[in-house]
């Protein structure tokens, strides 16, 4: 396949708002050894995209600067020491940067097959949530049938994606959101009790249940002593954000006393290995049920890759109710 020697990217000009995101033309990347170079037709926006083009999340020194942490399109180039993947195929990919271009390479091993009955404008929007949400809520987290689950922020690409998934394996969920609307969507996709941030305690309402056995959060800040309280005795608490900040006062007593668990991840900082694990994991335990379509990716808005910038306003400014995409085919 005769491939074009640059293509169309969405740049970070200088660290600010939205408007700092500019169209340019970049090199078409070469695959190196293990890596496949893919052809997008989507790629998903998400929170740390803006992080990035805010200059509060700088990319690892190997990565591309271009933002795009998942896409999903056609592989048109393999590198060396890559098996199990064609030229051809129609995959989505956790991407270590540069989803916002016309093509973007990724190591082979983070790659996974469109999913059956899933268009790639859905399969787009799958990795960078299914990854974090499978990897934290249920490898860390350890999150079993039966227990009882908060996620905060449930309207969005990681709350809608965490709600089914803990509702699939048996979990009893418990999200928070912002309006009567996204509780509702909330409480469509498997939560048994959403919880209005504005209008209720979440804590009393946990309390009243006996507590949380598991709280995935990405809001930090004042939630976190909140959280402990919330939680059961021996509960794990699992942070991958902090929309709040990460600093906060906490007494630690009541973690002693009551033995819990605080721990957290990000996803981009980890090998490409510990990636790749997650990959299988997910390929052998989750693709299965969305084929089969008891999980599904929550699709908000759709914007064209040019319009970049208008797709991370309506990310920042919370309105939206799952995930958000550009199209770049």
């Amino acid at each position: 396949m005769t491939l074009p020697a640059t293509m169309r990217a969405v740049e970070i000009t200088e660290a600010g708002g939205p408007d700092v995101l500019r169209t340019t033309e970049r090199p078409v990347p070469q695959p190196g050894a293990g890596e496949i170079l893919i052809r997008l037709a989507y790629a998903g926006v998400n929170r740390p995209d803006a992080l990035q083009r805010a200059g509060l999340y700088a990319p690892p020194s190997w990565a591309s600067d271009l933002p795009g942490l998942e896409g999903a399109g056609e592989v048109v180039a393999i590198g060396p020491d890559v098996s199990g993947i064609a030229v051809g195929d129609q995959v989505c990919a956790l991407l270590p940067g540069g989803g916002y271009a016309d093509y973007v390479v990724t190591p082979a091993a983070h790659a996974l097959p469109v999913p059956e009955g899933l268009s790639l404008k859905e399969a787009a929007c799958l990795p960078e949530t299914f990854f974090t949400v499978w990897s934290n809520a249920f490898m860390r987290g350890g999150l079993v049938s039966g227990e009882r689950f908060l996620v905060h922020g449930g309207s969005s690409g990681i709350g809608t994606t965490a709600i089914q998934l803990a509702a699939v394996f048996g979990a009893r969920v418990f999200a928070t959101a912002g309006s009567p609307e996204k509780c509702a969507a909330c409480a469509a996709l498997g939560a048994e009790r959403a919880i209005n941030y504005r209008e209720e305690d979440f804590v009393e309402v946990l309390r009243g249940e006996g507590g949380a056995n598991l709280i995935l959060d990405m809001v930090g800040g004042d939630y976190l002593p909140k959280n402990v309280k919330a939680l059961a005795d021996e509960g794990r608490l699992v942070q991958i954000a902090f929309l709040k900040g990460p600093k906060v006062e906490l007494n630690f007593a009541q973690v002693m006393m009551r033995r819990l668990t605080i721990t957290g991840s990000t996803l981009r900082p980890q090998s490409d290995l510990a990636k790749a694990r997650i990959a299988e994991d997910l390929r052998q335990k989750v693709w299965p049920l969305i084929a089969a379509g008891r999980v599904r990716p929550v699709m908000d808005s759709e914007f064209p890759l040019e319009d970049a910038a208008a797709a991370h306003a309506r990310m920042e400014s919370s309105a939206h109710v799952g995930k958000i995409v550009l199209k770049v085919a």
